[in-house]
């Protein structure tokens, strides 16, 4: 359910309805935040998603949940007549609906690389305790083994602006309503 009040013209698109009408600008440059983390990403597909499917659970929100970066990010680009030179849907193999399916057991699950387990279990850890996460000595020394620092601070604005931008989409009822780039995947 809606948490703002959408004429019934735009009922369809909750988000963009708020994008043109309120907070344009803070809404905007979270478009820009949002859409940087697809177009530019370092990670693997595979990390990628293991990642923000991780912090779509934790969030609720289920649009986030539905979504796949393989074929949905590629589509949300096309919607604005463009699609940039690189998005993350070109870093690797996607996953497949198994892997998805395990991502909530990504403790006990085989099927997921050293990496693609080290970036869920940031994307939980973030989202659930940073303070803890922020002081555990060992799992900063298993991070360096894995990921070069580049690939960690892309980690973390990813798993950034998926925590927030995904909190705010669930609590505002915006996921209550299937966006087209997001059918696909339903």
């Amino acid at each position: 359910m809606l948490k703002i009040h959408v004429p019934d013209d735009d009922a369809a698109n909750p988000y963009g309805y708020a994008a043109r009408t309120h907070a344009r600008e803070i809404m905007a440059g979270a478009d820009h935040f949002s859409k940087a983390v697809y177009q530019h990403s370092l990670l693997s597909l595979r990390e990628f998603e293991g990642a923000r499917t991780r912090i779509a659970q934790i969030n609720g929100c289920i649009i986030c949940q539905q979504f796949r970066a393989a074929t949905d990010a590629p589509a949300m680009f096309a919607a604005t007549g463009t699609r940039p030179e690189h998005l993350v849907s070109d870093n690797g193999p996607p996953p497949d609906e198994a892997f998805y399916a395990d991502v909530a057991d990504w403790r006990t699950s085989d099927r997921f690389s050293p990496r693609e387990r080290l970036a869920i279990e940031f994307a939980e850890r973030f989202a659930e305790e940073p303070k803890v996460i922020a002081d555990d000595v060992a799992f900063w020394a298993r991070a360096h083994d894995l990921f070069s620092d580049a690939e960690i601070v892309d980690l973390a604005h990813s798993v950034a602006a998926w925590t927030g931008l995904g909190r705010v989409a669930h609590v505002l009822g915006f996921d209550s309503v299937c966006l087209p780039f997001a059918q696909s995947a339903s």
